[in-house]
């Protein structure tokens, strides 16, 4: 095995050495001619990277943009993206060989678009596109009770199977199920006591429930009913809201389970999800670990109300998490941090000292902007500046440019943003939001 070459910025340079040294690695260290190793893009790196004999893979600041591809392609290395941030390095290592195991899933993702009569073909589309890109292995059509949906159905449902997606419909009309499974839907979402009798003439798998929740006898008659016909069916004993009888729903899944340990199964989650004013994130990722945990092979989510905006997609890495946490007999912690989104793990930052041995380096007017559970700081190459407060940081730098005001405030601003939240805070870099993160608009060069 050869090195493993880190590549950075200079005012980086002495934490990567300390933190690098602990990991018990072979290692080298190229440190690019220029400060903030944040800036770096990869297809800048590519054009002045030399890679030194002895290296046999690269890693590069997790800020850097643009893809690896391009540098590997430069260098003939495999090149990884490391952390964010370099003290993150060690918890970074040690989670990857966990994190190349993350994929497979046991609970697939029935991700519901409701309301689809008021919907034109192309909105329809594009959300069931947005949530097959997003992980979801069934498009379900959920139809409101005030006006039918015959003629455009059928051409609705054509659609989307051509584009090669998994289709349920959403009803409990008779009519409605007949024709979504003449147009070819490969799920019905359900079948009740009153319309068992369907069964016989589909050809999609019916999800069975009953009229009552409580009735599991019933429910098992339903199961039998479908045994004897010899087709496939799923199982669902309704998740009901909190201050519905929740803590009871969860006992009938247990319950259903124990009856019918072979049954396939499915859980709405959308009853929590959307009627529990909390992020979406951590009520998607309990119910799914309960879903691993007794077995239950699919869930139904939606994104109707704000607070659970991107439920389709933290449901898929929620059960890739809970699969895993099982198959390796541990919590589902320090697995992938997706999930954790207003919050970090940890607020990392340099400590002051480490600030000002930085400063020492510096002999330009720049300002360098930190922040850590307590402070702002802002350094250059003659000032050295610790506040509390962004606007007293902002009074001192005495910066005249507009354009450079506007920078700098919107900086102090996320920073102030990170240390409220508890999250790390990096110049230039956008804040971590897990799932929800997005790219941070940056300014064109006017030139």
């Amino acid at each position: 095995m050869g090195d493993t070459l880190f590549v950075t910025g200079r005012l980086a340079e002495p934490a990567l050495r300390a933190v690098v040294a602990e990991l018990g690695i072979d290692h080298q260290i190229a440190v690019m001619n220029i400060q903030v190793a944040g800036l770096m893009t990869t297809r800048w790196i590519a054009r002045r990277l030399t890679p030194p004999p002895g290296v046999d893979n690269i890693v590069v600041p997790g800020l850097c943009e643009g893809d690896v591809d391009t540098l590997q392609d430069a260098t003939g290395l495999p090149v990884r993206k490391g952390p964010a941030d370099v003290r993150a390095l060690p918890e970074w290592y040690g989670r990857e060989a966990v994190r190349a195991e993350l994929g497979p899933r046991d609970v697939r993702v029935f991700a519901e678009i409701n309301g689809v009569q008021s919907l034109t073909l192309t909105q329809l589309i594009d959300r069931a596109d947005r949530y097959a890109a997003a992980g979801a292995d069934v498009i379900d059509l959920g139809l409101s009770l005030d006006r039918p949906w015959f003629d455009e159905g059928g051409v609705a449902i054509a659609a989307l199977r051509e584009r090669g997606l998994s289709v349920s419909i959403d009803t409990l009309d008779p009519e409605h199920i007949r024709m979504a499974d003449a147009a070819g839907v490969d799920y019905v979402l359900s079948l009740t006591p009153d319309t068992i009798e369907l069964a016989s003439e589909l050809r999609a798998t019916p999800v069975l429930i009953t009229s009552e929740p409580e009735d599991l006898d019933g429910l098992g008659e339903l199961a039998a009913f479908m045994d004897q016909l010899g087709k496939r069916y799923l199982l669902d004993s309704i998740l009901a809201p909190i201050n519905s009888g929740f803590a009871a729903s969860l006992a009938r899944y247990v319950e259903v389970r124990r009856r019918h340990p072979d049954a396939e199964m499915l859980m709405g989650i959308g009853n929590l999800t959307e009627l529990t004013e909390a992020d979406s994130t951590g009520v998607t990722a309990l119910l799914i670990g309960f879903c691993q945990e007794i077995g239950i092979n699919a869930v139904l989510t939606t994104e109707v109300i704000g607070w659970a905006h991107g439920a389709v997609a933290e449901a898929v890495l929620s059960a890739q998490i809970m699969h895993l946490a099982q198959r390796q007999a541990r919590p589902p912690k320090h697995i992938d941090g997706g999930l954790v989104t207003t919050r970090d793990e940890s607020m990392r930052a340099p400590s002051e000292r480490e600030l000002r041995e930085m400063q020492e380096q510096v002999s330009d007017a720049n300002w360098r902007l930190f922040a850590d559970a307590d402070w702002l700081y802002a350094f250059n190459g003659e000032r050295f500046i610790r506040e509390a407060n962004m606007y007293r940081v902002f009074e001192q730098l005495q910066v005249d440019d507009a354009a450079h005001a506007f920078y700098l405030g919107k900086e102090l601003m996320k920073a102030t943003i990170a240390r409220g939240l508890g999250k790390s805070y990096r110049q230039e870099g956008p804040l971590d939001w897990g799932l929800m993160s997005f790219p941070e608009p940056r300014r064109e060069d006017p030139r």
